[in-house]
């Protein structure tokens, strides 16, 4: 990846002639930004045991936006030059009604620094990132003849961010990424079954890449898949359910993470909106976005507008007491901004979204929790979901889960569904494990089209009444 840094004002633009254009773009408007991105990305795919996928990418352009009240102009193009920015000003100004409101105030600038600013690849060859994933394929291979297919893959991506308003204020961001990806397909007599991990966040690519970080995930994700290849069906019905620590968080993420979205709750869309603090879920339970978090996947050190990333308390002890929110959601509902807008790329507009979003410790003995149950189910890993922001209600599929009979981890289960709302699953915590982990750096989260990098985490969490839907009733 190239050691020049962005400087777009340098090459393509002069400032001065673009915060003529930002304001004339804005004039009417009560905020907008320019905001200015250019993105380096490597991906590298070893299957089959070869080389399969090599690729490199770089983008860059800019995206000008004005926004009036609940109407937003955008538009953005990929030649960062005075004539594009000005035909892009023309369409926004076109968004903008006679008049306007009062200016909003500017972000207020910030020297913490939650992640290194480097190259991600930095100091490493190409060479030596496909002799780990050969490695890889090798060593999951000589661990257990049953093992038939391996897929194994490096990512790095290396964004870099300006925003410039228009009273002069330009904010910069440099935001590194780095992942690897390992899956595992195992086969014994005649029956096939799958297992993957992977991990990584905002750090040089070299403690990925360390023998020891990758064969521990490669043995994880070959554990999974011998678990499953043990498991049975899982049963139906009503039952208690254990989740485990970390990336079970997802669900928390998805089934109440996106209902704290401010722009869902400024619109009445929400299954949360208007309970502002009022009670939400059960005693105990507190929920944080923290963009702020050392080197993790979904932290950035300023949001896509400029303003800070934060620590923002969401629900304590079972009340809610903030949304997520960007500067227009912020606006029209009379707070301030928390830091949470973001957007997949100088071709998307801004909203509210999450960071690292996630449930803090408890007091219980996660052993405690299992022996709870009578009949019920233990899950560890979760895959894919759906959920509905306006009502909470969320299906998602465990990728490891266990049946538990009073208060003993039996069985593997396989395609167990667990099937609920957000609001009311959780008002039905039980218990929260002292035992908080976050994901390994695996999340991405989709909105309206968009993608971003999140994390999520939990402690082991003990619900009742969930609906489990299996092949056994």
């Amino acid at each position: 990846m190239s050691l020049h840094s962005f400087q777009p004002f340098d090459t393509a633009i002069n400032q001065n002639d673009a915060i003529r254009i930002l304001k004339n773009a804005t004039e009417r408007a009560d905020d907008g930004e320019l905001f200015l991105e250019r993105r380096q990305s490597e991906s590298l795919v070893f299957e089959e045991q070869r080389l399969k996928t090599a690729s490199f990418n770089t983008s860059e352009g800019f995206g000008l936006r004005a926004v009036q009240g609940e109407v937003t102009g955008y538009a953005h193009s990929n030649d960062i030059s005075s004539v594009n920015m000005l035909r892009a000003a023309e369409t926004v100004r076109f968004a903008m009604q006679k008049g306007g409101g009062i200016w909003a105030n500017s972000p207020t600038k910030t020297d913490k620094k939650c992640y290194s600013s480097k190259d991600p690849t930095l100091g490493i060859a190409l060479c030596q990132k496909i002799e780990t994933l050969r490695s890889i394929d090798d060593y999951l291979r000589g661990l257990d003849p049953r093992v038939i297919q391996v897929s194994a893959s490096l990512g790095t991506t290396l964004q870099e961010v300006i925003i410039l308003r228009p009273e002069g204020l330009k904010l910069s961001d440099t935001r590194p990424m780095a992942r690897l990806n390992i899956s595992v397909i195992v086969e014994h007599n005649g029956r096939r079954e799958s297992g993957g991990t992977g991990g990584g966040g905002r750090v040089n690519l070299e403690g990925i890449i360390a023998t020891s970080n990758w064969q521990a995930k490669a043995r994880e994700a070959l554990r999974i898949a011998l678990v499953n290849l043990e498991a049975d069906a899982a049963p139906a019905g009503v039952m208690d359910v254990v989740l485990g620590p970390g990336w079970p968080g997802v669900l928390l993420h998805e089934a109440v993470g996106h209902g704290l979205e401010g722009d869902f709750n400024r619109k009445g869309t929400s299954a949360f909106a208007g309970l502002m603090g009022q009670r939400v879920a059960a005693r105990g339970v507190h929920v944080v976005d923290d963009g702020t978090l050392p080197n993790r996947r979904g932290s950035i050190m300023i949001d896509d507008e400029g303003t800070p990333s934060a620590y923002n308390l969401l629900i304590e002890d079972g009340i809610l007491v903030r949304y997520m929110q960007d500067r227009q959601s912020a606006r029209l509902m009379n707070v301030s901004s928390t830091g949470n807008c973001r957007r997949q790329s100088f071709a998307h507009a801004p909203m509210p979204r999450m960071t690292n979003t996630y449930m803090l410790n408890g007091t219980s003995d996660p052993k405690d929790l299992v022996a709870e149950l009578k009949n019920g189910i233990y899950a560890v890993g979760f895959g894919g979901g759906q959920v509905d922001i306006t009502n909470g209600k969320f299906v998602f599929s465990c990728t490891e889960a266990y049946r538990v009979t009073n208060g003993k981890i039996g069985k593997q289960i396989k395609g167990a569904t667990l099937i609920g709302d957000g609001a009311t699953a959780l008002q039905q915590i039980r218990g929260l494990g002292n035992d908080m982990a976050l994901d390994p750096g695996i999340g991405n989260c989709g909105k309206q089209g968009q993608w971003v990098p999140v994390g999520v985490g939990q402690p082991s969490v003990l619900i009742g009444g969930l609906t489990v839907g299996g092949a056994k009733v």
